[in-house]
């Protein structure tokens, strides 16, 4: 019982400390808006999106996805307790974010001419390119010490190193768009990211002692063909992802309007990043965790279960919470004029249930190198939810949008779940099957309440929120004994 009080606690302490930093950076990133909004105007902030989004589409496709396939290399190699491994590990993967960093940045700058033309249309903004084109270089080499940090499962140092990044970023960047307007963008972008390396490289040197072992490039291919693999595979998901995201916009300014594809993007531009932030927090010490025991189906099951009941804990009563305030949100985030995006974004966080069982679980065939069925689940998943968002839209406008978003998660939910059953015989644990129907349902009778019943009625689901946070509470506490770790911090213990 200790040992599962232990991986609880570590599971909170993890999702807590990384939480802050997501909260932070949400913090930083609207008040970074808003200074290019006002300093800049709409035509810098045109020309910043335009600039970070060819870079980033660059990235995408030479990075390798090494940001997220080589931490289960790392997980694995710091599990085993053997230095030896550890450093071979650690040389590979440098060598790989250098060459995949000068592949990015060498691509980046041949086709410069080309990107300022089609992206400006002319040729002024070609050294800007130029400029930009050594950011991917150093955002590959922030990768590989970020990577580092989260394999061997540093979560505080990676948080304070994204931290105090943000930070610096926000102090550096400032005055040169007060100075410089447009002129001070591109300074900006590049210091940033100067930013970020110097402060993974200072968190990672304090940290972690390791001796530097020459590797050989034909030693890098072998050791890292799996890392470039998974990573390929990875990164190629998330570009087809973007262009069904791209498709779906399409038809819905096609078939619908313009208007709609801003409110849809706005509504899910709040799904995924205050809600979505609990998952990226969960993730940062998750997924290495689960990486170092995936040869173990059994503990990796056990380590399964023990963040899907976690996520779910947390997320079920911010959800229903969620549901009942959406209209404050909304008018806070935005404006009134967004508020036919409420009912979307109600269906949207009823699937968000199914999408923290399925994320739970869709870790483990990354975790194992399972890269072939990593992709063809995802890739058939990707198709069964643009078809959804497709009928969904014709058939219920942007409500139909929201309904197909918990459709296609309830599949995906099924999906990986069958899959992780057939291959690794997963299964769910009887106090996550409790916890996942109690909470569900809650969140139903919440949805349903502001659905079906008059406005009159709404106050019902107060009661509903409430018992909701006290389960969860009491479930916490039996996990990971809050009330006596309360104690303990009131008293300084």
């Amino acid at each position: 019982m200790s040992e599962q009080r232990a991986a609880y606690r570590q599971i909170m302490r993890a999702t807590s400390i990384y939480g802050g930093v997501q909260v932070f950076q949400i913090i930083v990133g609207v008040i970074r808006s808003k200074a290019i909004a006002l300093l800049l105007g709409p035509s810098g902030m045109g020309i910043s999106g335009l600039l970070q989004a060819n870079t980033t589409f660059i990235a995408a496709l030479t990075n390798f996805g090494l940001a997220t396939s080589a931490v289960k290399n790392i997980a694995e190699a710091h599990a085993s307790d053997n230095e030896a491994a550890i450093v071979r590990t650690v040389g590979v993967l440098r060598k790989l974010v250098w060459v995949t960093g000068l592949l990015g940045a060498v691509i980046t700058a041949v086709l410069a001419p080309w990107l300022s033309k089609i992206t400006f249309g002319n040729s002024d903004y070609t050294a800007a390119f130029y400029w930009l084109s050594v950011t991917l270089l150093l955002n590959q080499l922030t990768v590989g010490q970020d990577v580092l940090l989260q394999g061997m499962r540093y979560i505080r140092q990676m948080a304070q190193a994204t931290l105090y990044g943000s930070v610096l970023g926000l102090i550096f960047t400032l005055p040169l768009y007060y100075f410089y307007g447009n002129d001070g963008i591109v300074p900006a972008i590049v210091g940033t990211s100067c930013i970020s390396l110097l402060l993974s490289l200072y968190f990672v040197r304090k940290t972690i002692a390791l001796k530097a072992v020459p590797v050989a490039f034909c030693e890098v291919w072998t050791e890292g063909r799996e890392m470039l693999r998974m990573g390929f595979l990875i990164s190629l998901t998330g570009m087809l992802t973007m262009g069904a995201g791209y498709i779906v916009r399409l038809f819905i300014s096609q078939t619908g309007s313009v208007a709609d594809v801003g409110l849809y993007s706005a509504g899910f531009a709040i799904i995924n990043t205050y809600v979505g932030m609990i998952f990226t927090a969960m993730g940062a010490d998750y997924y290495p965790r689960l990486a170092g025991v995936a040869s173990d189906n059994q503990k990796a099951a056990e380590i399964i279960n023990q963040q899907a009941e976690v996520a779910l804990l947390i997320l079920a009563p911010v959800l229903i919470l969620f549901i009942i305030g959406i209209k404050w949100v909304v008018v806070i985030l935005y404006s009134s004029q967004f508020l036919p995006i409420m009912t979307m974004m109600q269906w949207a966080a009823l699937g968000m249930i199914f999408k923290a069982a399925s994320w739970a679980i869709a870790f483990v065939f990354i975790a194992k190198s399972a890269s072939k069925v990593f992709f063809w689940s995802e890739l058939v998943t990707l198709l069964i939810q643009t078809a959804l968002n497709l009928i969904g839209y014709r058939w219920g406008g942007l409500t139909g949008l929201g309904v197909a978003f918990t459709i296609g998660y309830c599949s995906y939910f099924l999906q990986v779940f069958l899959l992780a059953r057939w291959l690794y015989g997963y299964a769910f644990s009887p106090s996550y099957l409790k916890i996942f129907f109690l909470q569900s349902l809650l969140v139903v009778i919440v949805f349903l309440v502001l659905l079906a019943l008059p406005e009159s009625a709404h106050w019902m689901s107060i009661p509903v929120f409430l018992l909701a946070a006290l389960l969860s509470f009491k479930a916490l506490n039996a996990r990971l004994g809050l009330i006596v770790y309360i104690q303990q911090f009131l008293y300084g213990k």
